[in-house]
């Protein structure tokens, strides 16, 4: 099965074609700029062991323009990996917020769409992308069939003491006003892994998500138990951008007292806050390049940064009465051993113990951090969203498959 893996955002579609069961990656891309000047597609292709890649700037006025320039990519007789766009079977997408409404992997069909299009409001600046990616992908690949995987999906096994609010009830009845949670294929993806790798199915895992975006989630035997994002993408730990948990109070103080508006907060907590609001840079490579330098506001970020992370273990090995390992992940999970070693910091009393040389390592796949004999394993796990999407469509199809 040909499955083509879709992340499409306002002014990006990042691609990869996926052939399953099998699990190669067959081609790689971003369209990016879409609509601005600028515009450029960015495309790697793997055939008979050699990597080939081409790099095209050309207008790119929308996102059906976008999807087309990808498949002619697809089929180019030089960095091409199928003859025909008819041979993409699945499209797979990455839907951001399923709310109550999707708690698994969907077929997309008229009843799908409409209900993801009644759930912008609980994700503006995610599910209209999501979905406009939808509509251009049956037009440009109309054999294939198109599935959604939601980022909130895996966080539905959350119990109500974890999802609710402590809120009127009615919101909850009325609005499903609640908590959702994010990144849920990652956090699948890698707590799954980790489960393979110490030969435990029934782990207790603390899965720590940090890119530019950041979550954590306690996981159970391979279900989310709790999560640090809410109904929306930034409660919970501190991020590039974004404040992540906050006195509700400072919300209030800053449209009352300074006359902002409430659009104004919002900007300000999604995009100007964090890491860049304290340093003035989201990209945590510029942030620890002053760290070492000794800039004050930068050693405080990244204290700030570990130190919440390291509040959410504590809190997630209490409700899971124990953990067996914690998984850092993701863009800074993966390659920032500063993060990994300021968290894991005075962290003896529940069990972890962090082997600086091991931290520092930057060998590939799943590696182990910890001291030796440390109780609770300390892991560097990759996440690959698009192959957990690949996987996940290739499961809900694979049984009408002609010899599935």
């Amino acid at each position: 099965m040909n499955v083509f893996v879709i992340n499409s955002g306002s002014s990006s579609i990042k691609y990869q074609l996926i052939r399953m069961p099998g699990a190669e990656v067959a081609c790689t891309g971003l369209v990016d700029r879409i609509g601005q000047q600028g515009s450029t597609v960015s495309h790697k292709a793997f055939k008979n062991g050699a990597e080939l890649a081409r790099k095209e700037a050309i207008p790119i006025p929308d996102h059906a323009a976008g999807l087309e320039a990808v498949a002619a990519l697809l089929a180019d007789a030089e960095v091409g990996v199928i003859a025909d766009p008819s041979e993409i079977h699945t499209v797979g997408h990455r839907a951001v917020h399923g709310a109550e409404s999707f708690s698994s992997t969907m077929e997309i069909t008229q009843e799908v769409m409409d209900k993801m299009k009644e759930l912008f409001p609980l994700a503006p600046l995610h599910n209209p992308p999501n979905h406009l990616g939808i509509q251009v992908a049956a037009s440009v690949f109309p054999a294939a069939r198109q599935v959604a995987v939601f980022d909130t999906a895996f966080h539905q096994s959350m119990p109500p003491v974890a999802f609710r609010m402590a809120i009127p009830h009615q919101l909850y009845v009325d609005h499903k006003i609640r908590n959702y949670g994010f990144h849920g294929t990652s956090h699948k993806f890698v707590s799954e892994r980790a489960a393979e790798f110490l030969g435990k199915p029934d782990a207790k895992i603390v899965t720590i998500h940090l890119g530019n975006g950041c979550s954590m989630a306690a996981v159970q035997g391979g279900k989310c138990m709790d999560t640090t994002m809410g109904m929306g993408p930034m409660n919970g730990l501190m991020m590039g951008s974004r404040a992540g948990d906050i006195d509700q109070s400072v919300i209030f103080h800053l449209i009352s007292q300074l006359g902002y508006t409430p659009a104004e907060v919002n900007n300000m907590l999604n995009k100007q806050s964090g890491m860049l609001g304290l340093t003035g840079f989201n990209d945590m490579r510029d942030v620890k390049k002053l760290y070492y330098q000794g800039d004050k506001q930068a050693v405080l970020a990244y204290n700030m940064y570990a130190y919440r992370i390291k509040k959410y273990i504590g809190a997630y090995a209490a409700i899971l009465n124990g953990i067996d390992a914690v998984v850092f992940t993701a863009g800074v999970g993966e390659n920032d051993p500063l993060s990994r070693s300021l968290t894991c910091l005075n962290m003896e009393y529940i069990g972890l113990h962090l082997d600086e040389a091991k931290n520092e390592s930057a060998a590939r796949g799943i590696r182990d951090i910890s001291a030796d004999g440390s109780p609770v394993r300390i892991l560097v796990v990759p996440t690959n969203e698009e192959l957990e999407i690949a996987k996940q469509c290739y499961e809900l199809l694979s049984p009408n498959l002609p010899n599935g």
